[in-house]
């Protein structure tokens, strides 16, 4: 029979300390988002934003043993993925959905 052992403390140390440098790192990429003297800086603030935010729900799914985060996680890589898709086409072409001529 085997055991399941519970996170040892420095696990949980590591974790908790990695969960408050991703969380600073937002607010820098908030700052880099608010202040950003172009729109590339702030799309890729938001894209930073949400690489962090996928962390920690990564980091809280380590902490808490649940799978639930990684699905939560997934999705938001992909939203994340499709948005920052969406706003470049629209700052390189001024226009997202175009339409054909016939």
């Amino acid at each position: 029979m085997t055991e399941v052992s519970p996170m040892t403390e420095v696990t949980a140390a590591v974790i908790d300390g990695a969960l408050l440098l991703v969380a600073g790192l937002c607010l820098l990429c908030g700052y880099r988002v608010i202040r950003g003297p172009t729109v590339p800086d702030r799309v890729v603030g938001l894209d930073t934003i949400a690489t962090n935010v996928i962390a920690i729900a990564v980091l809280v799914a380590l902490k808490t043993d649940r799978g639930l985060f990684i699905t939560v996680s997934i999705v938001l890589a992909i939203i994340g993925f499709l948005s920052t898709v969406t706003v470049a086409k629209y700052v390189t072409e001024g226009d997202i959905i175009t339409r054909r001529r016939e």
